[in-house]
């Protein structure tokens, strides 16, 4: 039997982190571990709710629908968080519809 081996993602803009099998998606082990961080939709591909920037790492995918993410951008490290699985410790950021809502820059209080 293989044994499945896990990998650090890290969500750049939280700074928090999780580990994922490599036979999951980014998306889905996130969601395993009941973690917040990329926004999540369908989980198929079919929504570009979460859509990410790829800032360092290996990684393989799966196809996504060219609706939500050009083939320009795939090239560029712009996927669709479930539809690509780890295949070593990778740093991401959001990019999505909902990047805005998930983080929101925190306002100085005046003073």
């Amino acid at each position: 039997m293989e044994q499945r081996k896990h990998y650090t993602v890290v969500i750049r803009e939280t700074g928090e982190s999780y580990r994922c099998q490599d036979q999951e998606s980014l998306l889905s082990g996130m969601a395993r571990l009941g973690r917040k961080g990329i926004p999540v939709g369908c989980c198929g591909g079919g929504c570009g709710i979460c859509k990410v920037e790829m800032l360092s790492g290996d990684y393989a995918s799966r196809p996504m629908s060219r609706e939500h993410i050009s083939a320009g951008e795939e090239a560029a490290g712009v996927v669709l968080a479930c539809r690509v699985y780890p295949r070593s410790d990778v740093t991401l950021r959001v990019v999505g519809k909902m990047e805005k809502s998930v983080f929101r820059p925190r306002v100085p209080d005046a003073a």
